[in-house]
């Protein structure tokens, strides 16, 4: 059975207006506990972009830019990746790799219904190998040693 990214997804993502400042975008991170904010357009659940940790790292820490006076849609990312809900792990995956990005939304239709980050992506791939492990360790039960 394959697993889908609805499975893995995580369905309590953080989502900020777009015209949030970016002082205000990382302290709802922090209290989230989230690397990201979904951006949305003028309340609505529009998607507007995504910003990042790195983001905040690189256009305002590294430029020594005050974060108060810059609103998250001038350092987050207006190109967002996406899947369906039905997408297999592994093609969310290969796309998270291909695309050199640490997140994916998941969308049905317009709405967002979860994000995929890599950690859950490690996640289950370390589950994965832990089976494989378990069962190959299986096979060798009582096995007769070469020689």
């Amino acid at each position: 059975m394959v697993l889908q990214a609805k499975e893995i997804m995580d369905r309590k993502f953080l989502t900020v207006d777009e015209e949030t400042d970016a002082l205000a975008a990382a302290r709802a991170m922090i209290t989230a506990r989230k690397g990201y904010a979904v951006l949305t357009r003028g309340g609505s659940s529009t998607i507007a972009g995504i910003v990042t940790e790195w983001d905040f790292l690189e256009k305002i820490v590294g430029a020594g830019v005050p974060p108060a006076s810059v609103r998250v849609k001038e350092i987050g990312s207006a190109t967002v990746q996406s899947c369906g809900p039905e997408t297999p792990t592994d093609e969310v995956a290969a796309t998270m790799a291909q695309q050199g990005i640490r997140r994916i939304i998941v969308r049905s239709g317009d709405q967002v219904v979860g994000v995929i980050t890599s950690r859950q992506i490690i996640g289950i791939f370390r589950e994965y190998v832990d089976k494989l492990t378990a069962q190959v360790a299986g096979y060798n039960v009582g096995a007769t040693p070469p020689g």
